[in-house]
């Protein structure tokens, strides 16, 4: 009542976003992902050479730190400033790939998608080119077919 005495809305008040706690405690570069020293200088290593693999699988067990590494891998090749070992964090690809809301990003889960329907249909999608970038996901496009094959 009194807001709206003083001729303020609490309806124009924003709510708060909604971010999912593991997502918000997720390592953003490569120097805050813990225990995955070599995996680390690995990744920064080739990013810094230029020596980029044509592919990456990253594997383990639950809670080592994959998906979070993917994800900077991801930024870091897909950053304004990139390829690069510290992507920026503020560029439109760094904040999409954080957000996971990123077209030219998809995250494959080896769990959900183990049929040969789901194979194909990954497949089926990385035929097209990215809409924005370069890059597509963790996956260059001439190496996905390559990779897909081997399944």
């Amino acid at each position: 009542m009194a807001d709206e005495a003083r001729g303020e809305s609490i309806a124009a008040t924003p709510a708060p976003k909604y971010e999912v706690t593991a997502t918000r405690r997720r390592p953003k570069t490569f120097d805050e992902l813990a225990g995955q020293e070599f995996v680390v200088s690995t990744l920064k290593n080739s990013l810094e050479s230029g020596q980029i693999a044509h592919a990456y699988l990253f594997s383990g067990p639950r809670g080592c730190g994959k998906t979070s590494a993917a994800r900077i891998l991801a930024r870091s090749l897909n950053c304004e400033k990139g390829p690069t070992a510290t992507p920026c964090g503020v560029c439109s690809s760094c904040r999409e790939i954080s957000q996971g809301s990123s077209m030219d990003v998809i995250e494959i889960d080896g769990a959900s998608n183990n049929s040969v329907n789901d194979v194909r249909q990954i497949k089926d999608e990385v035929l097209f080119p990215p809409p924005e970038r370069e890059i597509q996901g963790l996956h260059h496009r001439r190496s996905a077919h390559a990779f897909l094959q081997r399944l």
